[in-house]
């Protein structure tokens, strides 16, 4: 590494971790500047409308401002602040404005349904729950475009293994769009009859999660899913008090501008990743940390999540109370493992006995349920790759079972054009780069899967030295990052001029004067159509890359 680049990387990573704890919190937890949800905004009001139209009024209107104020030039909404127009956001504002303020908001509904028109519809949304709230909105604001709705199968909370497998994360909106829709559009004799059963046995499921959450309302402290809760349990007349709940986390969660987050907590989220990049740049010694690893120490659940089937011993993305998840989990698990005392961490060592047992019967890694059906859950070889990661990072070695059945199954998952999918990043430079990571952690460096995705990588790089998500979109710091950090770990080499060189170098260009990196809609809320953006995985990124590009450099001088 030539003197001048040494410098800019050394200084790169220096202002960027300092930025970095500028964002730190005195509970340790890392912070963001998350845009505006068109999806959590249109629900809260709807939500809102029904539960509670007198006394949330005022900041039902500012949502309805908010929605039109964000209404793009073509007529259609996107699903976060900055966004492209698409049918999912579009459908949910058409649907709220409708149903609110028919009137006042004619021209923009209008507008809104005429983009609709030539953009597909609700067809367009291939995800087949997620066409289903589209048309359950637009039922509730009587537009024609909701079209004929299939009937959900409440009598499904009959069998434990098959909810949480089909149906998974989506339990809690599945079931009171359910009861919703048995209110609002009756059954026949037959399924009234099967559904007198069911009936209870949702209701005491959506009691178990709120009590899970210690009747904060919040489900997983997400404004979309509660709202769904609010909303489906408003109009059927279900369960009073949940519905007090999630409308009061509804008020408590607006933001300043009137509109509502995507998720209003990402805490563990950010924390883990903002720890993770802050070790890989050699801050692992750091006092500031030490906060950092209490709060990752006291939110570890304690008890199960027995609705999904999960044990005790997880993390969820926002808190304490949350939905213990797969992803953050092992993410909090790699922070904790390169933190100092990581050999006598009682909560690292329950956290990777959490971690194996949540590991799919195929080897794979799922977000929610293991062995789950539903596809936006998983297997995801992502989640899988970040699985590995954790699991070597923590003292297993490649002849670990899991670390093995990981890999093998890894293995079976390269597309043909040598590419990984995500699930919950946009494809494919992110998945790609992760898998070639875990694979060489796992001791597959030399396996001819590793090198076709290395090529791809090689292949797909831009000309101004970054990556996008392989399509020839414009490039991003995140996959910029994830692709140099694969490639030197897949044994790339660094030089003037080298895919590695210039990948550095194009971080370092992006980096603002304030030290932090400007963020991309990389990850994923619907997949194949919403993603928001995460600061703090953006920064976690480039430090580790860049930090990996120095160590890589080092070694070879």
């Amino acid at each position: 590494m030539s003197p001048v680049l040494a410098d800019r990387v050394g200084r790169a990573i220096a202002d960027g971790a300092e930025e970095l704890f500028g964002r730190q919190r005195p509970d340790g937890a890392f912070t963001d500047d998350p845009p505006g949800s068109t999806l959590g905004t249109a629900g809260a009001i709807t939500a809102l409308h029904a539960a509670d139209p007198h006394g949330s009024a005022a900041l039902i209107d500012g949502g309805l401002a908010w929605l039109r104020a964000r209404q793009l030039p073509d007529g259609g909404w996107g699903g976060v602040d900055g966004a492209p127009a698409e049918p999912v956001a579009t459908s949910v504002a058409v649907a709220a404005l409708h149903r609110i303020a028919p009137g006042d908001a004619g021209d923009a509904v209008t507008a809104g349904r005429d983009w609709l028109a030539t953009h597909g519809g609700v067809e367009a949304v291939t995800d087949p729950a997620v066409n289903h709230l589209c048309r359950q909105f637009l039922a509730l604001a009587g537009l024609p475009e909701a079209g004929t709705m299939r009937r959900l199968p409440l009598e499904v909370v009959h069998s434990d293994t098959i909810r949480r497998r089909r149906v998974s994360f989506r339990t809690a909106p599945f079931l009171a769009l359910a009861l919703l829709q048995s209110a609002t559009a009756p059954p026949g004799p037959l399924r009234r009859l099967t559904q007198r059963g069911a009936i209870p046995v949702a209701l005491r499921l959506l009691r178990t999660i709120d009590a899970h959450e210690n009747h904060t309302g919040d489900f997983s402290e997400d404004p979309w899913p509660a709202a769904l809760v609010c909303l489906g349990l408003s109009i059927s007349g279900h369960l009073p008090g949940v519905v007090a709940g999630t409308a009061g986390f509804l008020r408590r969660s607006v933001r300043p501008d009137g509109g509502w987050d995507a998720v209003t907590n990402l805490d563990l989220t950010r924390s883990a990743f903002a720890a993770t990049g802050l070790i890989a740049a050699g801050y692992a010694t750091d006092p500031r940390l030490n906060a950092t690893r209490d709060l990752l120490h006291r939110t570890q659940q304690s008890t199960p999540f027995d609705v999904l089937g999960v044990p005790a011993g997880g993390w969820s993305y926002c808190c304490g109370h949350g939905w213990p998840v797969t992803l953050e989990s092992a993410e909090i698990l790699t922070a904790l493992a390169g933190l100092p005392g990581a050999a006598t961490d009682p909560a690292l060592r329950s956290g990777l006995d959490w971690l194996i047992g949540r590991q799919d019967t195929r080897g794979s890694y799922s977000l929610w349920v293991r062995d789950t059906r539903l596809a936006n859950d998983g297997p995801c070889p992502a989640i899988t790759a970040q699985g590995i990661t954790a699991l070597r990072e923590a003292g297993h070695d490649v002849s670990s079972p899991p670390v093995t059945a990981a890999a093998t199954w890894l293995l079976t998952q390269q597309r043909p054009d040598g590419t990984f999918e995500n699930l919950w990043y946009r494809d494919h430079t992110s998945g790609t780069a992760m898998v070639v990571d875990a694979l060489v952690l796992a001791g597959h460096a030399g396996h001819p899967a590793v090198a076709k995705a290395r090529d791809w990588l090689l292949r797909t790089q831009l000309a101004d030295g970054t990556w996008g998500p392989g399509d020839g979109s414009p490039g991003s710091v995140e996959e910029t990052a994830w692709a140099l950090h694969a490639l030197l770990a897949a044994g790339e080499p660094a030089g003037p001029d080298s895919p590695a060189d210039r990948a550095a170098g194009a971080l370092i260009d992006a980096q603002r004067p304030d030290g932090g990196w400007p963020a991309a809609r990389v990850c994923a809320y619907i997949r194949h159509h919403m993603h928001y953006p995460n600061g703090a995985i953006t920064r976690a990124l480039a430090l580790r890359a860049l930090a990996a590009f120095r160590r890589a450099q080092e070694t070879t001088a």
